[in-house]
């Protein structure tokens, strides 16, 4: 019995021993838990404004001491989907309803409206003969320079697709339409004159960004009303990089450019665009101010549909621009008296643009800042000295255009020309 007790014994002293530690570990484990806690309380604490008793923030914490991963994480997943997207044929096909509704269509390729499943609207733009070098190149210069850009006045790429059969590049939506229907389309509702200036002002910013922000410098080569497209709020974004060219930002020339199958588009393309002389960004500063003068017009610089002969419209407002006749022009326009400062500047802008020399063309920098109101005191030039004493009207300046080159034309986003 004696040593049958002293067993027993033992084998409680055992288990109290053992209960007891996991007691000592649970209790060990419970005060490590607490001091997290509480060094989390006071870290949360230092993050988050403490409150007092009147419910006021805490004065001594800023609101920039403060960290939230939420703003972080929304962030990094805009930048990932910034980057264009590789689509595949049939994405194309469910995106257009299998290519229902056709929103123009030009030489080089045919755009669809589309969505996404999510409901954002697209422009889905499908190349022509796709197999052929040319689409090849216009979807390398579109993937290549608008795909690696970001600004508010520039088309948004979605994505692309590539393979054998077919080519395509997806775009955001231009509610609008492109420019060129407002100023041309008697048919098409009018932008008043402040609208149209907000649009320049917005173009020649987005030009600014290709030529002077970028990483690499971007020259469009086709500026022009119809590969200007517009937003809801008619917000200018320019599209169409189907010509577009990088180019280092410590060369000066991009290339050559012969006369027989250039660059560019009849009435917009710069006089260097018709020889084999070096071709620089400057083409696209001519480009905008010849668009400025259909934006004040209301007409085109270059119709060859066009009979009758009369005096070209960008020399008939140099004649009056230097002759200080800006009432005239304003009539002309069919702008109100009010705005006569915008149109001078428009003038003013529209003339330094077009300069014959590519040198004597301002940066983009300083067309925006004049449009601006801050270079209140630029002078200008006679841009047609070069073509003086012959006078310029419409039927001469139609031959010279028709026979002197052989332009290649591109075709925006949504738009129809």
């Amino acid at each position: 019995m004696a040593s049958g007790s002293g067993g027993l014994s033992v084998a409680v002293i055992i288990i109290l021993v053992i209960f007891g530690g996991i007691i000592q570990l649970v209790i060990a484990i419970l005060v490590i838990r607490c001091v997290q806690n509480m060094r989390k309380s006071s870290i949360d604490a230092r993050m988050h404004p403490s409150c007092s008793e009147t419910g006021s923030m805490d004065p001594s914490l800023s609101h920039e001491s403060r960290i939230e991963m939420k703003p972080i994480e929304e962030f990094l997943f805009r930048i990932m989907k910034e980057k264009p997207i590789r689509f595949t044929p049939q994405n194309l096909v469910d995106f257009t309803q299998n290519f229902v509704e056709k929103l123009g269509s030009g030489g080089n390729g045919t755009v669809f409206k589309g969505q996404f499943p999510n409901g954002v609207q697209v422009a889905v733009k499908v190349l022509h003969g796709t197999s052929s070098k040319k689409a090849e190149e216009q979807f390398m210069a579109e993937v290549g320079t608008i795909g690696r850009t970001y600004h508010l006045n520039l088309v948004k790429l979605y994505g692309f697709c590539f393979d054998e059969m077919t080519k395509a590049l997806v775009y955001e939506y231009m509610e609008k339409g492109s420019l060129d229907q407002y100023l041309f389309d008697q048919a098409q509702e009018r932008i008043e004159f402040r609208k149209l200036y907000e649009i320049a002002v917005g173009t020649a910013k987005g030009i600014r960004y290709l030529h002077e922000e970028c990483q690499q410098k971007i020259v469009h080569y086709d500026i022009k009303p119809a590969n200007i497209l517009l937003t809801t709020e008619f917000v200018p974004k320019i599209a169409d990089f189907g010509l577009a060219k990088l180019c280092e930002r410590n060369k000066l020339k991009t290339h050559s450019v012969v006369a027989f199958g250039g660059r560019g588009t009849p009435g917009y393309a710069a006089p260097e665009m018709w020889s084999p002389s070096p071709v620089t960004h400057k083409v696209d500063v001519y480009s905008f101010g010849m668009l400025l003068f259909e934006m004040l017009g209301k007409r085109k610089n270059f119709d060859a549909k066009q009979a009758e002969s009369k005096e070209w419209f960008p020399v008939w407002v140099w004649n009056r621009f230097e002759q200080g006749e800006i009432k005239s022009i304003i009539e002309e326009s069919g702008v109100e008296e009010k705005d006569r400062e915008k149109v001078e500047r428009l003038c003013l802008v529209a003339l330094k643009c077009i300069q014959h020399q590519p040198e004597e063309r301002p940066t983009m920098n300083c067309v925006v800042q004049v449009l601006e109101g801050r270079d209140t005191n630029p002078v200008v030039n006679n841009p047609f000295k070069h073509i003086e004493p012959y006078s310029v009207d419409i039927s001469m300046w139609s031959s010279m255009t028709s026979t002197t080159a052989t332009f290649s034309t591109s075709t925006g986003v949504g738009s129809s020309s």
